[in-house]
């Protein structure tokens, strides 16, 4: 039997954020200024979304408060993060009603991948007759504003949706391969098209090659040779081939795990006050592995400076035992940070990532490491985990949580580092 030709949607709510709290306020996200900011943060706090209205006199969603003109009148919304988890929950909701869950992809709060091609038929719809009435469930049960990529693989589907759809007067655009070897090979910028970063884009550029059309012509063997496997992604995406589906995605499992975190800092900090704010990364990634019954041997640190005013400074470390003990861990991050930091500069911007994460049945300790103590350390940091899963991440803190510079209280009232 012939196989069915493929058709996904991608969803995107517009200016989603932004469109919540006009929802919240009776406003109209076409009409009405608004922008989504903490200003606590002061006119240096970014605008996590703009409405469409602001858009149009030339305010981007991710700039900053100082860089809005003087003579444009706006509100500021301060980003209430769990109220537009709320949304995305009832909009996830909504794409139940009509899209298995096997079917569907969820790409961010506010995108979403579906796999329409079992529906069509069974619903007895064109793909543009299932993306409206989709839609219009949307916009009837939420108030947001959405727009839709409909195509014959994944990235047909989302360059339709950020290249095609937001400019038609329905939100609506279709590609198939032939449509976009038509309408898009000479397309440019090139990051327009999704997984095309500015390095990317430079890299490219070097080579000769500034649009989609010059990659298909251009040599392969040396495409290889500078990009190496991700050659094969850049040669299938110019043809507009995709062959990785959400049943992929589903059931893909990583061969390596890694815990992350990351923080922009309100102000400049010293290189002394900036270890304090590692410490505390340190201290809450450890109780993320303690939940998890996870375990490390390997540790990563990024640090930022102040206004770019040097390249930040990267660095990691393989170290002998696999653990989850915060003392082991603190003491390698101490090292790697008196390392690979430059202490003349200011600090604005640390990030930490755990690797090679694996169940803690691996634990493995050298022979210098006291076992009774690190048992002692694993029963008292279980008992941190359950008392704040009970009673709130703030219930228990340590005393350099209260110091001026600390943030860690802050951001525990937080989510994804703004305001819940």
């Amino acid at each position: 039997m012939e196989e069915t030709n493929k058709i996904y949607l991608c969803i995107d709510l517009k200016s989603f954020y932004a469109s919540v709290e006009c929802v919240e306020r009776g406003l109209d996200p076409f009409e009405v200024n608004l922008v989504v900011a903490d200003p606590d943060r002061g006119g240096g706090a970014i605008t996590l979304a703009a409405t469409p209205a602001i858009k149009k006199l030339g305010v981007p969603s991710r700039g900053r408060i100082y860089e809005i003109p003087d003579n444009i009148e706006y509100i500021i919304a301060r980003p209430r993060m769990h109220l537009y988890m709320e949304y995305s929950a009832k909009i996830y909701s909504i794409f139940l009603k009509h899209i298995a869950p096997e079917d569907i992809h969820v790409y961010s709060i506010d995108e979403a991948f579906l796999d329409a091609t079992p529906y069509l038929e069974l619903y007895g719809l064109t793909p543009k007759q299932l993306a409206r009435r989709i839609l219009e469930d949307i916009y009837d049960e939420t108030g947001i504003t959405a727009t839709v990529g409909i195509g014959t693989n994944l990235f047909l589907t989302k360059v339709a949706l950020d290249i095609t759809a937001k400019h038609t007067p329905d939100n609506m655009g279709y590609l198939d391969e032939e449509l976009f070897r038509q309408k898009l090979w000479k397309h440019t910028p090139l990051t327009d098209f999704w997984m095309i970063g500015p390095g990317t884009a430079r890299h490219l550029a070097k080579l000769g090659v500034f649009d989609l059309y010059d990659l298909t012509q251009f040599p392969e063997w040396i495409l290889y040779k500078e990009f190496g496997i991700n050659a094969e992604i850049l040669i299938d995406h110019a043809w507009g081939r995709e062959p990785v589906e959400i049943k992929d995605i589903k059931a893909y499992k990583p061969t390596s795990n890694s815990i992350s975190n990351s923080q922009i800092l309100f102000e400049d900090y010293n290189v002394n006050d900036a270890y304090l704010i590692l410490k505390e990364m340190v201290d809450s990634n450890v109780l993320v592995l303690t939940e998890k019954h996870l375990v490390t041997d390997h540790i990563s640190l990024f640090i930022g400076y102040s206004k770019d005013k040097r390249k930040p400074s990267r660095g990691s470390r393989k170290i002998t035992n696999r653990t989850n003990s915060y003392r082991i861990l603190m003491e390698e991050f101490r090292l790697l940070y008196k390392k690979i930091v430059d202490p003349t500069y200011p600090i604005r911007h640390i990030g930490i990532s755990f690797g090679n994460v694996k169940d803690e049945i691996y634990e493995q300790y050298d022979l210098f490491v006291d076992i009774e103590e690190i048992e002692k350390e694993r029963k008292l940091q279980q008992t941190l985990v359950d008392i704040r899963n009970k009673f709130g991440k703030n219930a228990v803190l340590k005393g350099m949580n209260y110091l001026d510079k600390g943030t860690a209280r802050y951001r525990n009232t937080t989510i994804g580092g703004h305001k819940a």
